[in-house]
């Protein structure tokens, strides 16, 4: 479906320009913008590699198990309906841990991995069970420490302290954090008055 959406605005676009006379406009704009595209991914890239090369260190030294050691209480009570030693709680630690240090692109593996365990331990139904959808909520609001991908487009448009960002941006992330759980947990408790999931 997003893709039809993307097709959409661009032709909506072409259109508009055609009739106003822009269309100079909107071919400068292309290009100036694949030009802008490539040194981002390029900065990012640099960026990325930097923190996932730390992360393998981590993992490699044991200090990424024994984070997901001191985590796992936490994890088990926001999932009480997951086996503490299932495959999808590794998964779901792992994604929560590369999300904490805002590597995106490292986590969205782990999250699939994660859904796949997940959707099993729901004898592979096609509907949303209860982890499932509070791992959604919870890879969507996750809180951030290091805003990687925001710091490296503050460095691509020379912002004078680029990593200022990573205070505001705990707190905002830690506000939404809070805020989807509260949401999940009030959502499963009116499902639960209604005797529309098991207690």
């Amino acid at each position: 479906m997003i893709n039809f959406i993307w097709i959409g605005i661009l032709l909506t676009g072409i259109v508009f320009a055609v009739f106003t006379g822009r269309m100079d406009q909107v071919t400068e704009a292309l290009f100036d913008s694949a030009g802008e595209a490539v040194t981002l991914c390029i900065s990012l890239l640099s960026v990325l590699v930097f923190w996932l090369g730390l992360m393998r260190i981590a993992q490699q030294s044991g200090l990424l198990k024994k984070l997901s050691g001191l985590c796992r209480p936490l994890v088990a009570r926001l999932f009480p309906d997951v086996p503490p030693e299932h495959p999808a709680m590794g998964y779901m630690l792992s994604n929560m841990i590369a999300n904490l240090f805002g590597l995106g692109n490292a986590a969205t593996p782990m999250g699939i991995k994660a859904m796949e365990q997940l959707r099993e331990l729901n004898g592979g139904s096609d509907s949303a069970s209860r982890p499932m959808i509070t791992f959604l909520a919870l890879n969507n609001s996750s809180i951030e420490l290091i805003p990687t991908s925001v710091i490296a487009i503050r460095i691509l448009h020379d912002a004078a302290s680029p990593a200022d960002i990573a205070f505001p941006a705990v707190i905002s992330t830690a506000a939404a954090c809070m805020a989807a759980l509260l949401l999940d947990r009030l959502f499963w408790a009116r499902q639960k008055r209604k005797g529309r999931v098991r207690a």
